[in-house]
């Protein structure tokens, strides 16, 4: 099974959405959220881990671009 979330940061927090399923989590680092991502997944899929059901999770990660000045050529 994979379960995919949504991770984005939302000005305070670094939040992480479940695409398919109603999981939510959020941190103030990104190391801090995957621990809590994991830690969510574990608890929602208890019975099928129990089960010994293999899951794995896919994050999809919003970054934004920086704008870079443009530098005078020769």
């Amino acid at each position: 099974m994979i379960v995919k979330f949504e991770i984005y940061f939302d000005g305070e927090y670094w939040c992480a959405r479940g695409i398919d399923e109603d999981i939510f989590t959020q941190a103030e680092t990104l190391d801090e959220l995957m621990r809590s991502i994991l830690e969510a997944v574990e608890l929602h899929f208890e019975d099928e881990i129990e089960r010994g059901e293999e899951i794995t999770v896919l994050t999809l990660s919003q970054f934004e671009v920086p704008h870079v000045g443009q530098t005078a050529s020769g």
